[in-house]
């Protein structure tokens, strides 16, 4: 509990079997009360670990969902269980859990109802070795959704992410597509409820077992970025109608 509030870290996770350990064994128990792991039909030991590791809350697809599909698991149950602050944390060891507080001190201090942990912000992504051509095109995404979306962010991308229970329940995050564009349907329906959103510098680590798409998908994923800043805008200006809104 964190000023009365109940702290929920949901691990969305796939083959991440190597890296499960270090991530949970960082996160910070004294402010978390529960951690909702879920494994993405893994081929290799990752709900095994995460019950060696005593998690309680291990969720485990039969078939793949996708990095979307596996958190609208994730943020499924940790409303089920009454959470009131939601962080979403790779357990890659991508992001350290140790900004865990800080991000909820923000929330429970009712400052700002969602906060992200950015790569940009300072010189954490190309200091923890993010490819240039992923920097170039995570900043030239960004700028493109801040001109659409009327926001400043430093970046869209993060897959660190920490959410009032609230916001969760008031957005339809279900309707969200099932791949990484989920992320950025997300933030846009966050701010198209009014919500805003805060940012802290974030470190990151890029090595051989942390998760990274590829050049192709990375593509795909652009396209699917620049999709959701032309609907929000077309949404805002009630051109159109999209079901994410509703």
């Amino acid at each position: 509990m964190l000023n009365g509030k109940k702290v929920v870290v949901v691990l969305p996770a796939y083959n991440a079997a190597l890296t499960l350990e270090r991530t949970y064994n960082e996160i910070p128990f004294d402010i978390v009360d529960e951690v909702v792991l879920v494994d993405d039909h893994s081929r290799d030991e990752t709900s095994e670990v995460g019950r060696r590791l005593g998690i309680k809350h291990i969720v485990r697809h039969e078939k793949n969902k996708g990095y979307g599909g596996n958190q609208k698991s994730c943020y499924t149950k940790a409303m089920e269980l009454g959470a009131d602050i939601v962080i979403m944390l790779h357990p890659d060891y991508q992001y350290t859990p140790k900004l865990i507080p800080s991000m909820c001190y923000i929330i429970a201090n009712e400052l700002y109802p969602v906060v992200l942990g950015s790569r940009i912000l300072g010189k954490g992504a190309l200091n923890g070795g993010m490819p240039m051509y992923k920097y170039i095109f995570n900043r030239c995404l960004t700028l493109f959704e801040n001109i659409l979306i009327g926001q400043k962010l430093s970046e869209y991308h993060t897959g660190y992410r920490a959410f009032s229970g609230e916001v969760l329940r008031n957005i339809n995050f279900m309707a969200n597509n099932d791949d990484f564009v989920f992320d950025n349907e997300m933030l846009s329906q966050i701010f198209m409820k009014g919500y805003e959103i805060a940012e802290i510098t974030c470190p990151t680590k890029y090595f051989e077992e942390a998760s990274s798409i590829n050049f192709s998908r990375s593509a795909k994923y652009g396209m699917g970025v620049l999709r959701v800043s032309l609907q929000h805008r077309l949404h805002k200006w009630k051109l159109a109608k999209y079901k994410i809104y509703q």
